[in-house]
């Protein structure tokens, strides 16, 4: 019986470390992929994709002077297409090129995972994926929580606070603290897993006790055991060290 040969595959994409993160996830499956180059510009992805004839590539689409939409008009031939990016509005674009699925930034192992039994799916069945179905998984999984404001209790009032003035929410043993840009703290009645499944995406854990408001994150700092100082654009400036566990996913999401 004829073993199957890993799929040629290409990565493009202009970040460097975006390229590292998707090999890294790509060498887990040595049995799927041979990355068998890389393209840090749409006209040197251009070149080698035309010239190496890959079976797939992962493609980002925000790229200086040739977006990768660009790309895939100007070459000779289509490859499978798995798109990587930042920027979750150009989904439907994407999805008009046919493409196998569309990650978005930061990657992740489980995601990365689901793409692979996608893979596994078109080749083992020689058919298309159904394209009303990956659109309607991305929306699923893309979906923006359109909460604008979180209710707290004041007295014998309810006030609410508009989540894009929160600068981080706090747990310890007892409460759960929301603080604003203003330096106002709110105490809470829920737990911070409960509040992070309800919060808008651009609220992010970096410790077990912290979610923050990456909007207005200032500057992130190296700090030792793999952590890193978050300083925020806020009234006191604040300050809060990620946990160690949580160092990866910070460095993907912020590209450095």
């Amino acid at each position: 019986m004829k073993l199957k040969q890993p799929w040629k595959t290409i990565i493009v994409d202009d970040e460097p470390l975006a390229r590292l993160r998707l090999k890294k996830l790509a060498d887990d499956y040595p049995d799927k992929f041979e990355i068998v180059a890389e393209a840090e510009n749409g006209e040197e992805a251009i070149e080698k994709i035309n010239r190496l004839r890959p079976e797939y590539i992962f493609l980002d689409i925000q790229m200086p002077e040739i977006s990768g939409f660009e790309v895939l008009k100007k070459l000779d031939y289509l490859p499978k297409v798995i798109f990587c990016t930042a920027f979750d509005e150009f989904a439907l674009q994407a999805f008009d090129t046919h493409c196998i699925d569309y990650l978005v930034k930061p990657l992740t192992k489980e995601r990365f995972a689901k793409t692979i039994a996608k893979l596994d799916q078109l080749n083992d069945s020689s058919q298309e994926i159904n394209l009303n179905k990956l659109i309607e998984q991305f929306n699923q999984e893309h979906r923006k929580n359109e909460a604008t404001s979180i209710p707290v209790k004041v007295g014998d009032r309810v006030i609410f606070v508009r989540l894009d003035e929160v600068s981080y929410i706090q747990s310890d043993e007892k409460y759960v603290t929301v603080v604003t840009k203003h330096s106002k703290s709110y105490i809470l009645d829920s737990s911070l897993k409960k509040l992070e499944e309800k919060l808008p995406d651009y609220f992010i854990r970096v410790h077990k006790s912290y979610l923050i408001n990456k909007n207005l994150l200032k500057e992130i700092r190296k700090h030792f055991n793999n952590r890193f100082v978050l300083i925020f654009d806020d009234y006191n400036q604040s300050k809060i060290t990620s946990g160690r566990s949580y160092y990866t996913e910070i460095k993907a999401m912020f590209e450095f």
